[in-house]
């Protein structure tokens, strides 16, 4: 079990809560002793995003594994642990609603309530557990009392929260190339050449009349003339024309998170404002 002498040395190594088969429940958050004889009794874990949320976990079977708490409990079961406030005591009845999530026996396992004792910071020293050994104890040179409690000191700590905001990465879509074969119509115009008859008279000269007089001075003949003409021939080819391919860019957008914080204030009674 965990005493007094080791509390401080593993609040300032800001360690883990552990379950017994090695898995991390969360960090280690604020270390509560009893009243009585001052010996540490709970340890907070701080769980949930950013360890906004902080579980009560009883020490009873707990021991030390380097920088870590290892308890003898699951993740689940401290998650699902009763919500308690994390106001520096332990009332019985938070006590008694602990203690039956946990099974134990709180008359045998400890014999007073808890009292906070650290809250994981390097500048906690044995004397933040002087004030919480006994029920009734001030501590000595303070002005005034606390009403709630033993008095620790003579001033009020006034705590607020803080909205931490993180990104995290998952995936958003999927893109794909893919291709196919579509038809269209491609008109084009080409000159071709085609030939016609001409028929061409020449009168008889003196140049021609041997030719002409040539044949039989009455017959009939026939003459023929092959007449060419050129049409289009239609050839395909698959050329390449261009390479697509995916790539990737990152772009910034801004997200506003709104989001309640709690803040505590502190009144005064009976003190004049404007006195200095």
């Amino acid at each position: 079990m965990l005493t007094t002498e080791n509390i401080d040395d593993l609040l300032q190594r800001n360690g883990n809560v552990l379950s017994e088969d090695g898995n991390k429940i969360g960090s280690i958050g604020q270390v509560y002793a009893d009243d009585n004889d001052g010996q540490p009794t709970w340890v907070t874990v701080k769980t949930g995003l950013f360890g906004t949320s902080e579980s009560f976990v009883p020490l009873q079977g707990a021991r030390v594994q380097g920088d870590d708490i290892v308890v003898p409990y699951t993740k689940d079961q401290v998650k699902d642990a009763p919500r308690v406030e994390t106001d520096g005591h332990l009332e019985p009845s938070e006590e008694d609603r602990l203690f039956g999530h946990y099974g134990l026996d709180g008359n045998q396992k400890y014999t007073g309530t808890g009292t906070r004792a650290g809250a994981g910071h390097a500048d906690t020293g044995n004397a933040a557990y002087s004030d919480t050994r006994t029920g009734t104890a001030d501590a000595p040179g303070t002005v005034g009392r606390d009403t709630s409690g033993p008095t620790t000191d003579d001033a009020m700590t006034r705590s607020e929260e803080r909205l931490n905001v993180g990104t995290e990465r998952h995936a958003a879509g999927r893109a794909r190339l893919r291709k196919y074969v579509t038809t269209e119509n491609v008109t084009k115009t080409v000159p071709v050449q085609r030939e016609e008859v001409r028929i061409e008279r020449e009168p008889i000269t003196d140049a021609n009349r041997g030719a002409a007089l040539s044949g039989p001075d009455i017959s009939e003949e026939e003459h023929e003339v092959t007449l060419h003409e050129e049409r289009p021939v239609v050839e395909k080819e698959t050329v390449p024309v261009e390479r697509v391919r995916l790539d990737k860019e990152t772009v910034t957008d801004e997200v506003t998170v709104d989001e309640e914080v709690r803040k505590e204030r502190i009144d005064t009674d009976g003190i004049d404002e404007t006195r200095r």
